[in-house]
């Protein structure tokens, strides 16, 4: 079955940088969008943007913006994204899906999650 796993996440002081991977099984990379999200207690789903494997094109997100970096690798089936000039306010559950959908950052077209990893950012 489709298997979705974030690592990286972790306690960072405001400033700095973090990289994220995503680890997918059971899925056909070059046939999905993958993405990536933030949810923050009482808050909604965050696109912070995606990745298409089949192109390796990357989509940008309106969270964050200017502060992400997206990447993949087809052949390793990961994506990544490095969150640059963290602040206290981007401590959340930072979380990867899949969509076979070719564009749109509506959580509801994610059809396969992670389990997400938690970011903390002290001031």
């Amino acid at each position: 079955q489709v298997q979705l796993v974030e690592s990286g996440g972790g306690l960072v002081q405001a400033g700095g940088s973090l990289t994220l991977s995503c680890a997918a099984s059971g899925i056909n990379f070059t046939m999905v969008r993958m993405g990536w999200f933030r949810q923050a207690p009482g808050m909604d789903r965050e696109f912070l943007g995606g990745y298409t494997g089949s192109d390796a094109t990357i989509q940008s997100g309106d969270s964050m913006k200017g502060r992400v970096t997206i990447s993949g690798n087809n052949g390793k089936k990961m994506v990544y994204v490095k969150l640059n000039y963290l602040k206290p306010e981007d401590t959340a559950v930072y979380y990867c899906a899949a969509s076979t959908a070719p564009f749109g950052s509506s959580p509801n077209l994610f059809a396969y999650w992670g389990q997400g990893t938690q970011v903390t950012v002290s001031s």
